[in-house]
């Protein structure tokens, strides 16, 4: 591997990995012998040193790992402690809903609830840490059981699932109704 290309391998790896990692994992990765990867590594430190930059390398021991120069700490800081915003789609809240209120529920039982596909909902409400995988079903293809968070209950101000308001059978009968409207927008498109 040229000098260039194992330099910014090493740095894509150290980006990605956003953990340390040991010198003689990238040397096995990058197939040159550890002594050329510490050098190239002291490289790269003095490039982000000589463009000012506001990463730098940190050498922990036998291991290396990508991080911010200190003085940029006030900075980062005041952006991680924003809290994230976000706003969900009235199918994302009826998904939230339906796994809320069925607890563990799989993938195939929201939708059969709801009528249409829930893969997209599933994931935007995964990546935001309201709901999470509890495990698999002990059924043919061991699907995914979906529960909530600790997060859903912050973000909804309950200390438990047993704090959420009852659902009458009018309610139930409402969301169905408004999952085949759904449905029939869908198809007429």
């Amino acid at each position: 591997m040229e000098r260039s290309d194992a330099k910014a391998a090493m740095e894509a790896i150290l980006f990605t990995v956003g953990d340390s990692v040991e010198i003689s994992r990238l040397s096995q990765v990058t197939e040159l012998d550890k002594k050329k990867v510490k050098e190239l590594l002291l490289e790269l430190q003095e490039d982000y040193r000589e463009r000012n930059s506001g990463i730098q390398l940190v050498f922990l021991e036998d291991s290396v790992q990508l991080g911010t120069r200190p003085e940029y700490y006030e900075q980062i800081i005041q952006i991680a402690k924003t809290p994230r915003k976000f706003t969900l789609s009235d199918t994302a809240l009826e998904t939230l809903a339906i796994v809320a209120y069925k607890q563990p529920v799989t993938r195939l039982e929201i939708e059969k609830i709801r009528g249409v596909s829930s893969d997209h909902a599933i994931n935007r409400l995964l990546e935001y840490d309201l709901i999470q995988e509890l495990g698999r079903l002990d059924a043919p293809g061991r699907p995914i059981l979906f529960g909530t968070t600790e997060q859903f209950l912050r973000t909804f101000g309950l200390s438990s699932t047993e704090d959420m308001p009852e659902i009458s059978e009018l309610q139930v009968e409402e969301f169905k109704q408004q999952a085949q409207e759904e449905v029939s927008l869908k198809l007429d498109v």
